[in-house]
C-alpha cells in the first residue's frame, strides 16, 4: 500500500487551489521517472536516478530557464551554459552526489544512441547526498539506471518518498527523498500552473514546522530517535515547472520563490547545504536552427501570483516528500524513522481547533 500524502491526512497548506495531480506534471507534457536501487549485498546501497522531462521534444524545442542558488554546497551540471543563455534541451536528472558524473554522461549517451543530432550536450543533473543510509563509495548507479529513469518517465501521479534519486534521503532527520506538488493560478488574464519536484535530504528537526505549527519541536528525538544530526551534511533540489509565458530572467526570479516554501517548512541554507533550485517554462519554444524566435511573457506585475504559487507548491512538496517516506534501515544498521502520521495529527489537531488543521499559518 502506498503511503498517504499530506492532504490524505487532511492537512492543507496555503490558499492556493493545486491542480489535478498535485504534482509537476500537472504542466501539460512534464513527464518523471524513477530508478531505485536497495539492495545489501555486495555492497548495502540505498539510491538511484530521477529524471524529469520538460516535454518529449526538449532535445531540439528548448525551453527557457532560470536557477538560484540558496547554498552552493552542492552540484547542478549545466547551470554556466544556462546562465549565459536561459535555455534547457535536454531531459533533467537528480541523483546522489557521487553519480553525478555518470547520470550528466548518460543523459548525453541517450542522447547521442537516439541520434539527437545537436553540436553539443550540456545537460543538467543534479545531487543530494546519501551516504548516510547507503555505501556512497560503492557508486552503484549505472548508466542503465539513470537510461531506465529517462525511457520509464510518464505524466500523472509521480511516485515520492524512497524513490528514485530520493531513496536514500533525510529530511528534518526524518526518512525524506522525492517530493512533488502544483498550484493553479489566474495571471496575465489566464490560467497557469506551477509545479515543484523536490529531492530533499536537509534540516535539523526542531526547525521542522508543518503549516506553521512546529512540529520538530513537538515530534523531538525523544520521541522518534534520530543520529542523523550527528552528519552536517545536507542538500535540497527543487525543479519548478510552469506553463506560464516566462523569459529567463523571470524564470530565475521564480526559481529564487522556492526559497520561500523551504523556509515555511524549517531550511535555512545551512552551511554545509546544497540548495539549488532550477525553474523552466514550456509557453515559448526556442529551436536552436531558428535565426528569429517570437515570445511571449507576462508583465512584470503578473509574476507576484506566480511567485505565491511556486513558495506554496515547494512547501507542499516537501511535506509530501516527509509523509510518503518509510522509515529504512540502511549502511551500517543505520535506521531513519519516518514521519509519524498519528502523532503528526496529534500535534496538528493540538495547534489547530477541530476541523481546522489546515488553515492558513
Amino acid at each position: 500500500m502506498p503511503r498517504p500524502r499530506l492532504r490524505d491526512l487532511g492537512i492543507v497548506t496555503g490558499r492556493l487551489d493545486p491542480g489535478p495531480f498535485n504534482a509537476i506534471t500537472d504542466v501539460a507534457g512534464v513527464r518523471v521517472g524513477h530508478s531505485t536501487l536497495i539492495a545489501d549485498s555486495p555492497r548495502v546501497v540505498r539510491t538511484g536516478v530521477t529524471a524529469i522531462w520538460p516535454r518529449d521534444t526538449v532535445w531540439h524545442d528548448w525551453c527557457f530557464a532560470g536557477f538560484h542558488s540558496f547554498n552552493g554546497n552542492g552540484e547542478m551540471t549545466g547551470l554556466p551554459w544556462i546562465a549565459e543563455q536561459g535555455l534547457i534541451g535536454a531531459p533533467i536528472c537528480i541523483t546522489n552526489t557521487l553519480s553525478v558524473g555518470v547520470v550528466r554522461d548518460a543523459i548525453c549517451t541517450y542522447a547521442i544512441d537516439r541520434k539527437i543530432e545537436l553540436p553539443f550536450h550540456l545537460p543538467v543533473t543534479a545531487e543530494t547526498w546519501d551516504g548516510w543510509l547507503s555505501d556512497a563509495d560503492a557508486q552503484p548507479v549505472t548508466k542503465e539506471m539513470a537510461f531506465e529513469a529517462l525511457a520509464g518517465a510518464k505524466g500523472g501521479p509521480v511516485a515520492e518518498g524512497c524513490v528514485g534519486g530520493g531513496t536514500g534521503m533525510i529530511t528534518h532527520e526524518f526518512k525524506g527523498g522525492i517530493g512533488t506538488a502544483s498550484r493553479a493560478v489566474e495571471a496575465a488574464g489566464g490560467r497557469y500552473t506551477v509545479g515543484v519536484l523536490v529531492q530533499s535530504n536537509y534540516g535539523r528537526r526542531h526547525l521542522l514546522r508543518v503549516n506553521g505549527v512546529p512540529v520538530g519541536r513537538e515530534i523531538g528525538t525523544e520521541i522518534v530517535p534520530s543520529e542523523r544530526f550527528l552528519e552536517p551534511k545536507s542538500s535540497i533540489i527543487v525543479i519548478l515547472a510552469t506553463d506560464a509565458p516566462l523569459i529567463p530572467i523571470q524564470c530565475q526570479r521564480l526559481a529564487r520563490r522556492a526559497t520561500t516554501g523551504l523556509a515555511w517548512v524549517g531550511g535555512i541554507g545551512a552551511n554545509g547545504s546544497g540548495d539549488i533550485f532550477l525553474a523552466f517554462s514550456t509557453a515559448n519554444t526556442v529551436r536552436p536552427d531558428h535565426k528569429v524566435s517570437e515570445l511571449k511573457s507576462v508583465g512584470p506585475d503578473e509574476m507576484t501570483p506566480l511567485f505565491e504559487a511556486a513558495a506554496e507548491a515547494t512547501e507542499e512538496a516537501i511535506l509530501n516528500a516527509l509523509v510518503a517516506a518509510e522509515t529504512m534501515v540502511g549502511f551500517q544498521n543505520r535506521i531513519v524513522y519516518a514521519l509519524p502520521h498519528d502523532k503528526l495529527l496529534e500535534v496538528m489537531r493540538r495547534y489547530r481547533p477541530p476541523g481546522t488543521i489546515g488553515a492558513p499559518r
